[in-house]
């Protein structure tokens, strides 16, 4: 079931992803050779707390840590660990954040000082493919709509997108329906109505489309181990388009120059 927020639950959906925006440019501080995955961890939970939220992903479906930081083949849902970040590495740092009985959910993926050229054309693809996405969340559309668009923008710049894992309705729980997939067809898949909070997160791939599972039950990675990239924001449908209700002003002030 689809449920359509109000306009005042969507004001405490977007002050949830403020929180969870202000977070991400905290972490954005630290994204350097040498600092571990942990440290990031560390970074959002304190900032979460200091801002009266709770970490929305710690505990839920009994993941354990405060954010997901995937670092080059991990698509998502990779574990914070002693790993110390690299010269060239990418990290998609996807963290969500609870207050007031509302989930903000946000990610974006950082360059590890310089990269090679073909990971930066992912990483500005991705990014720029979540924003064609967003275009197309529109009153009146259909969810299908959006991922066509993620879909096409990406396969013509040569990259591929991940099938199994997709976007999501947001609000009183973190993953509501709908289901937003990344790929699909003009047309199709639920109406898209005024009211409705969405997720939308393309997770593109620099080879092959293909995913798999690591032994510990979270952790996916590509299965050829190129590149994967994500960027998330979270947007509601009010007054007929998209109003974007996450941010990624306070990561783009940190890395100045050196945004995406």
């Amino acid at each position: 079931m689809i449920y359509l927020k109000t306009d005042e639950e969507i004001e405490l959906v977007r002050a949830a992803n403020m929180i969870v925006a202000r977070t991400l440019g905290e972490v954005a501080k630290y994204i350097e050779p040498g600092v571990t995955t942990l440290k990031l961890n560390q970074v959002a939970e304190d900032f979460i707390r200091s801002q009266g939220a709770i970490p929305g992903f710690l505990g839920y479906a009994g993941y354990p840590y405060t954010l997901c930081v995937s670092v080059n083949e991990n698509v998502v849902h990779a574990f914070p660990s002693n790993y110390a970040l690299r010269e060239g590495d990418i990290v998609s740092v996807d963290c969500g954040a609870v207050i007031n009985g509302f989930n903000g959910d946000s990610c974006y993926t950082f360059p590890v000082g310089e990269v090679s050229d073909d990971v930066m054309r992912l990483l500005k693809t991705t990014k720029e493919s979540l924003y064609v996405g967003i275009s197309k969340a529109v009153a009146g559309n259909r969810i299908g709509d959006i991922g066509h668009a993620i879909q096409e923008y990406c396969e013509k710049r040569g990259f591929s997108v991940v099938r199994e894992l997709c976007g999501h309705g947001i609000g009183r729980d973190m993953h509501e329906d709908p289901d937003v997939p990344n790929y699909g067809r003009r047309g199709t898949g639920p109406l898209i109505k005024n009211g409705m909070c969405i997720a939308i997160e393309p997770m593109i791939n620099l080879g092959s489309k293909n995913i798999v599972m690591e032994s510990d039950g979270w952790t996916c990675r590509t299965k050829d181990r190129k590149p994967s990239a994500h960027y998330e924001h979270t947007v509601a449908i009010k007054d007929g388009k998209a109003d974007i209700l996450s941010s990624f002003q306070f990561v783009e002030e940190v890395l100045g120059d050196k945004s995406i």
